[in-house]
């Protein structure tokens, strides 16, 4: 049994028990954990895992799009080398984005994250000009 919540979503597992996986399909949460139960419809990871996983695979992969231009070859052989970075590249996305996705859901719940709400005005007893409540 796994207790961080970063190694349980990289093994993508429940953030309560470990155990249930939690995913039914690429990318798609199960309702529930089948393991214990927990509810997965209650977090949202939003567009997080693909704006870190396009940023990372972009670190990564820019250079390599940069110099192979700039290599002599023939030019059909450098057609083939981006063709081949590409899908290296796509496949490197599709492979980390489950994990990415797994870890956020899993910090989310594991910290009880949810969305900023207003509770008060603030604390100088006039509210912004803009304030709508």
């Amino acid at each position: 049994m796994i207790n961080d919540p970063i190694k349980r979503g990289i093994k993508q597992r429940c953030p309560n028990c470990g155990e249930g996986r939690l995913f039914g399909r690429y990318l798609v949460f199960r309702d529930e954990c089948e393991a214990c139960g927990q509810d997965f419809r209650s977090a949202d990871t939003a567009d997080g895992p693909a704006f870190f996983v396009g940023f990372l695979v972009m670190i990564v992969f820019a250079p390599f799009y940069f110099i192979l231009p700039m290599v002599e070859m023939a030019l059909w052989l450098k057609i083939l080398g981006f063709v081949v970075l590409l899908s290296a590249m796509v496949g490197t996305a599709l492979a980390l984005l489950p994990m990415f996705k797994g870890v956020l859901f899993n910090l989310q719940l594991s910290n009880k994250a949810e969305e900023a709400q207003w509770e008060s005005t603030g604390k100088h007893g006039k509210p912004p000009h803009n304030w709508k409540g």
